[in-house]
């Protein structure tokens, strides 16, 4: 093809150059044929180049077949060596269960027991105070097919004879306690027993994952956690104190239970509107008191002097218009005189019908507050079904929490209206008992 090539570009090159002269066209031919003999060279340089590399190819093949051989030849050996071997370890194997005799069963339960062991005390509280009893345990734990050593058999002597020792012992020690914060402190802690730790600050626990002791995320209630601060104070005598007998689990639980502050926050929207209509009437039925109570009092200061009227209170007003219309007859009077005791009659009952009214409205405000909690309810029964209780606990917490809310309310209110009542209906009845012992003055006037 080059050869071609060549050719045409010649051709094409006489074609367009035709004043060239014969001496060109001679050195022209003398060059192809010399390309010719280069290129005939060059073919035979390729093709002993290649026969070369095909022998080195054959080379190769020839060792990786060899190789390969080798390796079936090993493979075979060494199968046979793994079955001879497999032999010998069971024979050891029966050797040395024969060896052991009844010592095999013994070595068994010792690892039950360590294994039981390991889960009492790594738990237990008694490790905040001694650490690292565990490890000795682990290490007869880890070997399964080794034979525990008497070392390892007296560790868990050991440590089974201490947990039983300090479960009845009360122990007060220093410690680093990790604060809810992350920071860390080092507090002196009591331990009572294996059952609670204690603090000045309330009960402690031990998280065995970490190995550190903590507090509580919250405290339980004040008259349980009171105890453990009071216990911790003592330093003689006795004194009481909750402990837990479950190891944590009961306090746990404790410290989960909600708050009455909690409980009265599920209320929500109607529970806050049930506490503003008690201290609504509670304020008003304060204001009352204390009007009712200045009024009793000056109205018993009148009483003393009945001849010199005081208009800051209402007898005296009412004297006064005795003594304004001394002159009338005793109809006249009564009518007078009744007219006077209407007037006071607002100033007196102000507010207690409020009082009497807000009581009334409180439980029905709780009702609705269920009314809305159980609709809630069966729309989260209807969204999400009955698997999983928590989903509707709110609901229901607003459904309940209102309806003490209301009652709570109520109650109160009731007994507040009836001592206000009581009250306005003294000084009411005082002036109709003056009222009418200053009527009889005057029909026995006229009868005379």
């Amino acid at each position: 093809m080059k050869k071609l090539i060549n050719f045409v570009l010649l051709a094409t090159s006489m074609t367009l150059a035709t004043s060239a002269s014969a001496n060109q066209l001679d050195d022209l031919l003398k060059q192809v044929k010399n390309d010719r003999i280069s290129e005939a060279k060059l073919d035979k340089k390729r093709e002993a180049e290649f026969m070369s590399a095909r022998s080195d190819k054959q080379s190769l093949l020839n060792k990786a077949k060899k190789s390969l051989a080798d390796q079936r030849a090993r493979n075979k050996r060494l199968t046979k060596e793994y079955a001879a071997n497999e032999i010998t370890l069971a024979q050891k194997a029966v050797e040395l269960d024969n060896a052991k005799g009844t010592l095999g069963e013994m070595f068994g339960v010792s690892r039950a027991a360590a294994a039981n062991a390991y889960g009492a005390i790594a738990t237990s509280i008694v490790s905040a105070e001694y650490p690292g009893r565990g490890e000795a345990l682990s290490t007869i734990l880890s070997s399964k097919k080794a034979v525990p050593e008497l070392e390892q058999l007296e560790e868990l002597w050991f440590a089974l004879q201490t947990e039983m020792t300090q479960s009845g012992e009360i122990s007060k020690f220093s410690t680093e306690v990790t604060n809810l914060d992350g920071s860390k402190s080092t507090e002196t802690v009591t331990r009572i027993g294996t059952f609670n730790l204690v603090s000045e600050n309330g009960f402690l626990t031990y998280n065995d994952e970490v190995g550190q002791v903590q507090p509580l995320a919250k405290q339980p209630a004040g008259y349980i956690s009171n105890t453990a601060s009071a216990f911790f104070g003592e330093t003689a005598g006795y004194s009481p104190v909750y402990v837990d007998p479950s190891r944590g689990a009961i306090l746990t639980l404790e410290t989960r239970k909600k708050t009455l502050m909690q409980f009265y926050h599920e209320g929500a929207e109607v529970g806050y509107a049930i506490t503003v209509l008690l201290i609504i009437g509670c304020l008003i039925a304060l204001e009352r008191m204390l009007v009712l109570g200045s009024m009793s009092s000056k109205i018993k200061a009148q009483e003393k002097n009945l001849d010199q009227p005081n208009e800051n209170n209402p007898l005296g007003r009412l004297l006064k218009v005795y003594f304004d219309n001394k002159a009338v007859d005793a109809e006249t009077l009564e009518l007078k005189l009744d007219e006077a005791i209407l007037r006071e009659t607002p100033k007196v009952d102000r507010g207690i019908n409020l009082i009497k009214m807000f009581a009334a409205i409180a439980p029905l405000m709780g009702l609705l507050g269920t009314v809305i909690g159980m609709i809630m309810t069966f729309q989260t029964i209807m969204l999400f079904g009955t698997g999983d209780p928590k989903i509707m606990a709110g609901n229901i917490s607003l459904a309940l929490v209102t309806t003490a809310l209301g009652l709570i309310c109520a109650l109160p209110l009731i007994l507040i209206h009836s001592i206000v009542a009581g009250k306005s209906k003294s000084v009411l009845q005082k002036l109709d008992e003056q009222s009418a012992g200053l009527i009889a003055a005057i029909a026995e006037k006229e009868s005379k």
